[in-house]
């Protein structure tokens, strides 16, 4: 796959792209439609770890065409995703078809969900094209139930001209927000992604109103 920008979400509203026209071929990206068993076993060995143990409400946020959100379902998660593109939120209905599970057109960034408060708020390559991804941050820490948690899959694209936010400075914006922050490194993992890739890529697990000690404090994964 290409090491690019347009390894993105719709939900990313200040790229120039056409999603709705994208939205048929969205999943033939090895990492969006999930298609390759060894690849789709991948992502979800690490939603497993990333998700909460127990059933729960997901929130999925830039859902695209719901393969994540599939997935938390498998696991049995009650899950509601979000995204910009109507065809794509199309797509994710009809994967999810006959699931506890709720697709809505709308911003990523101001999901429409009202007063409903989630276990965990799943993100994929959204917040890095956000116009302000601290406040996004908050906003979504505060759709969670006490002891929720933010799983934000992101990281830096393209080598010459660099795209995407590094993972310290997400675990710097969510220092304030969160009492236990872990970074799990992803670029290592060439199952995730249906071959080698040489930029960066992470997912950062935020627990909030947790009872960590330190707040904010940053832990690599396995460390």
């Amino acid at each position: 796959m290409a090491n690019d920008s347009d390894d993105m979400t719709s939900a990313n509203t200040g790229a120039d792209v056409d999603w709705e026209a994208r939205a048929a071929s969205f999943d033939e990206e090895p990492d969006h439609g999930l298609r390759d068993p060894e690849v789709r076993r991948a992502w979800a060995a690490r939603l497993r770890s990333w998700l909460p143990g127990r059933p729960g409400d997901v929130l999925d946020l830039g859902c695209g065409t719901g393969s994540l959100s599939l997935l938390a379902s498998e696991q049995a998660h009650r899950v509601t995703g979000v995204d910009l593109s109507p065809a794509m939120v199309a797509l994710a209905r009809r994967k999810l078809a006959g699931r506890d599970a709720v697709f809505l057109v709308g911003d990523a960034a101001a999901p429409p969900v009202g007063e409903q408060r989630f276990d965990a708020v799943l993100v994929r390559h959204v917040l890095w094209a956000l116009p302000d991804p601290g406040r996004a941050l908050r906003h979504w820490a505060g759709l969670l139930r006490p002891g929720g948690r933010l799983v934000l899959v992101e990281g830096v694209w393209r080598t010459t001209a660099p795209v995407g936010i590094p993972a310290e400075r997400l675990t710097g914006l969510l220092a304030p927000i969160a009492g236990q922050v872990s970074v799990d490194r992803l670029s290592g993992d060439p199952l995730l992604w249906g071959g080698e890739v040489t930029d960066e890529r992470y997912a950062v697990v935020a627990v909030t109103g947790g009872s960590g000690q330190e707040r904010g404090e940053a832990v690599a994964a396995g460390e």
